[in-house]
C-alpha cells in the first residue's frame, strides 16, 4: 500500500517522530528536528520489508489495527490485531515532564508493546539510517542494549526483550510485555519496564496538566486541544525557534517539483504559531520563541531572512538528495532551502509583531522595556527602507520579484506596532515618529495597490492579480472589517481564487507552472474573513468541512486535492493548526452564552 499522510506526529520539543496507521516510525530526526532523517521511510519506496530507516512493530498475520491519542497528550496507543484472536498494544511517548524543576524531554522514545489477547507473534524492525538513507550504522551489542553508531551520534536501544530477535528481525511469541527505550548513549539507571510505564505516566499527566490551563473556546475543543499540543510539539524546547513542519521534500501534489525542506524556523510562521498559542494562553511557547526571534531579529545590524536554523544559523544551503526516491517516489528530496537567500520584506513585520506581545502582556515575568524597544525601532527602519521595493513576496516566488501588497502591509504593521509600543512606554515622539511612518506607508497600499478595475486591493502594486494574503488585511488592522474596501476584496478573492469549498494562495502561473492543489490556511483566512464581514452562518458551515478533511488524528498538512480530499505538502503543516485555533476562537459562542 503506498505510503499517506494519516500520521500521527509523537514528540516532546527535542524529537518529533510520525507513525504510521500500523505503528510504524517512518520519519523522525536526531538529535533534533533539522538533523538527519534516521527514520526516512517516509520518503523510500522499497518494497514492504525492504524499508530503509523504519522502526516497526509487525504483528505476524496482521488484519487490522486501531490507533489514537491518549485523550488529551501526546501519547500514541496502536491495537494490531492477527486472523487467529492474537492482539497487541503499541504505546508509543517521547518523554516530556517536569523534573528537578524544570521539563525534562530528553532525546528519547519509549515503546512499549504488550499483549492484549491469544499467542501474537511479532517482528521488531529497527534500522536506523544514516545521511539521508545512504548508509547503515555500525550496530554494537551489550548486555541489555544495542548500539547504533551513526556519523556524529550513537543511539541505544535499551530493551528486556530479545537482543537477537531484535537483532536478526526474528519473530517471537509476546506472552506479556516489551519495553524498548531508544534514546542517547547512556546506561539506564533502573529496571526498563519500570522506566517505560513511569515516563509514559509522567508524560501523560504533563500534557493533561498542560491542556487543562489552556483558554480554549466552547465550541470545536478536541480540535483546538489537539492543534495547541501539535503547535507546542513544533517548538524546539532548546531554542524556542518553531518549525514549519517535520518533513521535508513531501510534495504539495502528485508529480510536481514543489518539493521543499520545512524543518526550519521561518518568523512569519512562528508569529502565526505564537499569536495562535498566545489566544490559548500558552505563554511559556510564546516566551521561548520571543527569545528564539529578539536574538535574531533585534540586533538589526543585518537584514532579516525568512527563515533561519533552528540553533539561529543563518545558512540553509539546498540541495537534492539522490539517495531517496521521495514519497511515493516523487522526488526531489531536498535538504536545505534557499529561500534564505530571499528578500521577503514581510519578516519585518512578523518579528515586530511577535515581540509586541512582551510590551503588552502582563503575565509575562520578563517584560518590554525602551533598550528592547530601540533595538526593535532598527527592524523598523528596515521596514521603512524597503516597503515600497520589490521582493519574493510570502509565497516566495523564485523566479520574479515584485511589490507585494502584504509585504508592504507588514511594514505598516511594524511600525503601526512599533507606535503603539511607544506610547505603552510613554516615549511621545518615538510614537507620533512611527505613527508618521506608518501613516506614509498606509497611503501608498491605499493608492498604489488598489485596483478600481476589480474593485479590491490586489496582490501588488500596480497590479490585478489576486493572492490569499489579502484576507488578513482586517485581522492585521489596516483596514477595519467594516471597510467597504475589505469586503470588495473578500469578494474578488471568491470570484478569483476559490475552487470549490478552497481557497487558493494564488492561481496564476508561476515558476513551477500553475498550482494544483489549495494551501489550507488560506480557507481559513477566508473563514474568518467572512466573520469578520458578518457573514457566520457560511463561516461556521466552512469551518466544519475544513475539520472533516483532517487525518483520523486531527491533523493536517499543508495542502490538499480539493477533488479527492487527500493531503499533500510537507506534515504537520503548523500553518493550517494555527488555522483551527484562530478560526475556533472567531466562531465558537462564549462560554456564558452556551448554558
Amino acid at each position: 500500500m503506498p505510503r499517506n499522510l494519516d500520521l500521527a506526529l509523537v514528540g516532546n520539543g527535542a524529537i518529533g517522530l510520525l507513525i504510521d496507521s500500523a505503528g510504524a516510525v517512518v520519519w523522525g530526526c536526531f538529535p533534533r528536528f533539522d538533523s538527519d532523517a534516521t527514520f526516512c521511510a517516509l520518503l523510500d519506496d522499497a518494497a514492504p520489508g525492504e524499508e530503509r530507516g523504519i522502526y516497526d512493530v509487525e504483528l505476524v498475520d496482521f488484519t487490522r489495527a486501531e490507533q489514537s491519542y491518549l485523550t488529551n497528550t501526546a501519547v500514541l496507543v496502536t491495537r494490531l490485531y492477527d486472523n487467529a484472536g492474537g492482539a497487541i498494544e503499541v504505546t508509543d511517548c517521547a518523554p516530556r515532564f517536569l523534573q528537578h524543576g524544570r521539563v525534562f524531554h530528553p532525546m528519547s522514545h519509549v515503546r512499549m508493546v504488550k499483549r492484549l489477547a491469544g499467542s501474537p507473534r511479532i517482528r521488531i524492525r529497527l534500522r536506523p539510517a544514516m545521511n539521508y538513507g545512504r548508509a547503515h550504522p555500525t550496530v554494537t551489542v551489550g548486555s541489555a542494549h544495542i548500539r547504533y553508531v551513526l556519523s556524529g551520534l550513537t543511539l541505544r536501544l535499551t530493551t528486556d526483550g530479545s537482543l537477537t530477535s531484535i537483532l536478526e528481525e526474528r519473530p517471537f511469541f509476546l506472552s506479556d510485555s516489551v519495553t524498548l527505550l531508544l534514546g542517547p548513549d547512556e546506561t539506564v539507571p533502573s529496571a526498563v519496564e519500570e522506566i517505560g510505564h513511569r515516563f509514559i505516566e509522567e508524560t501523560t499527566k504533563y500534557w493533561r496538566d498542560w491542556v487543562r490551563r489552556l483558554a480554549i473556546p466552547f465550541e470545536w475543543q478536541s480540535a483546538v486541544i489537539r492543534a495547541a499540543i501539535t503547535l507546542q510539539l513544533n517548538a524546539f524546547d532548546d531554542t524556542g525557534a518553531i518549525v514549519a513542519a517535520m518533513t521535508t521534500s513531501v510534495p504539495e501534489a502528485a508529480g510536481t517539483p514543489r518539493n521543499w525542506d520545512y524543518r526550519y524556523c521561518w518568523l512569519r510562521d512562528g508569529y502565526f504559531v505564537v499569536d495562535a498559542l498566545n489566544r490559548l494562553g500558552a505563554t511559556e511557547t510564546m516566551e521561548g520563541y520571543l527569545q528564539y526571534i529578539v536574538g535574531i531579529a533585534a540586533s538589526g545590524a543585518e537584514a532579516l531572512q525568512p527563515v533561519y536554523r533552528i540553533n539561529g544559523d543563518r545558512a540553509l544551503g539546498e540541495e537534492i538528495v539522490k539517495s531517496l526516491p521521495g514519497y511515493r517516489g516523487m522526488g526531489p528530496v531536498r535538504v536545505g532551502n534557499d529561500a534564505y537567500r530571499q528578500i521577503q520584506h514581510d519578516v519585518y513585520g512578523s518579528a515586530v509583531l511577535a515581540s509586541t506581545h512582551v510590551f503588552f502582556d502582563e503575565r509575562l515575568v520578563k517584560r518590554g522595556d525602551a533598550a528592547l524597544f530601540e533595538r526593535l525601532e532598527a527592524l523598523g527602519r528596515h521596514a521603512i527602507a524597503v516597503f515600497d521595493q520589490p521582493d519574493a513576496g510570502l509565497w516566495e516566488l523564485r523566479g520574479s520579484l515584485r511589490i507585494h501588497t502584504f509585504s508592504s502591509v507588514m511594514c505598516w504593521a511594524a511600525c503601526d506596532r512599533l507606535a503603539r509600543i511607544a506610547t505603552r512606554l510613554a516615549i511621545d515622539d518615538r510614537a507620533a515618529a512611527w505613527r508618521t511612518q506608518a501613516d506614509r506607508i498606509h497611503r501608498f497600499v491605499s493608492e498604489q495597490c488598489w485596483s478600481e478595475k476589480r474593485n479590491s486591493f490586489a496582490s501588488t502594486a500596480g497590479g490585478q492579480e489576486m493572492d490569499a494574503s489579502l484576507l488578513l488585511i482586517a485581522d492585521l488592522g489596516f483596514v477595519a472589517p467594516n471597510d467597504p474596501r475589505f469586503d470588495g476584496t473578500v469578494r474578488a478573492i471568491e470570484s478569483e481564487l476559490m475552487r470549490g469549498d478552497y481557497v487558493f494562495r494564488y492561481v496564476e502561473q508561476d515558476d513551477f507552472g500553475v498550482p494544483q492543489n489549495a494551501f489550507i490556511v488560506c480557507t481559513f483566512w477566508y473563514v474568518n474573513a467572512l466573520a469578520a464581514l458578518g457573514r457566520r452562518d457560511e463561516a461556521r458551515a466552512l469551518f466544519e468541512k475544513l475539520l472533516a478533511c483532517r487525518n483520523k488524528h486531527g491533523l493536517l498538512a499543508e495542502h490538499v486535492d480539493v477533488r479527492t480530499g487527500e493531503h499533500w505538502g510537507n506534515f504537520v503543516q503548523t500553518y493550517s493548526m494555527v488555522g483551527i485555533i484562530s478560526s475556533a476562537i472567531r466562531l465558537s459562542v462564549r462560554w456564558d452564552m452556551a448554558r
